[in-house]
């Protein structure tokens, strides 16, 4: 089922027949490769995309020819759901690894929006979820020292990745690179290959070869500051995101 991961593990649920609902809404499916631009800044859309596999970005192109990369999205994610309403995007989408989505023309969103209200209610709550994040990487960027900054968005990509069944709470595939994760942190390459060696030292977390490993989840999370509110996950597995209950 292409839509097995929306909101999943999150405190608004889906039902199966409100799944079944999204996966007739579907008007096919697309591969991107990795660097691929899936939808271009200031682009008129008639379609909203869930990423089903892989990672992919929201940035904004600045004038410089700079990338600034405002979110990363994992499987189960609209990434442009709030074009349904807006129908032109201010940013762009791109593929950060090789990654397939599901279209959903808006003219079966708009039938979803007149026939069921619970799901779209749902639907709604998603965008939601993405300005709640959007604020909480704000604050990161704000507050936060530098190892605090790397530490809090991997804590991040675990909890999001663990409700979708892609973590264990420890142990999880990050495929992006040490630029990527310093787009994310505002931070250089060099300043965030020392940070992950500061990590690695005080046995906190590894990462190898797109291996993340988290030794010590509550010492990380302490470490980044990070609470999983924002996120909405359900009790157990926000329990989890942060080193109580892990398996």
């Amino acid at each position: 089922m292409l839509t097995q991961n929306v909101l999943r593990n999150r405190s608004a649920d889906v039902t199966e027949s409100e799944r079944a609902v999204l996966e007739n809404a579907i008007s096919h499916t697309r591969s991107y490769a990795a660097g691929q631009i899936v939808v271009r800044q200031d682009a008129t859309v008639g379609t909203s995309t869930l990423l089903v596999e892989g990672l992919m970005t929201r940035h904004v192109d600045a004038s410089d020819g700079r990338r600034h990369l405002v979110s990363i999205h994992v499987p189960g994610d609209f990434v442009d759901l709030h074009a349904y309403a807006l129908k032109q995007l201010d940013h762009a989408v791109g593929a950060l690894t090789d990654s397939t989505v599901a279209v959903f023309p808006h003219e079966a969103l708009r039938r979803i929006e007149k026939q069921h209200p619970r799901l779209t209610r749902r639907l709604w709550f998603s965008t939601l979820l993405d300005a709640a994040t959007h604020r909480q990487w704000v604050v990161r960027l704000a507050n936060l020292n530098a190892l605090q900054r790397v530490a809090n968005f991997l804590c991040e990509m675990n909890a999001r990745l663990l409700a979708i069944g892609r973590s264990d709470g420890q142990r999880f595939e990050l495929a992006m690179t040490q630029a990527d994760i310093g787009d994310v942190c505002g931070l250089t390459n060099v300043h965030v290959n020392r940070v992950v060696r500061q990590l690695r030292e005080r046995e906190l977390c590894s990462i190898r070869f797109a291996q993340v490993h988290i030794l010590d989840p509550q010492g990380l999370a302490q470490a980044g500051q990070f609470k999983p509110d924002y996120l909405y996950l359900n009790p157990p597995t926000a329990s989890r995101a942060v080193g109580s209950g892990v398996a």
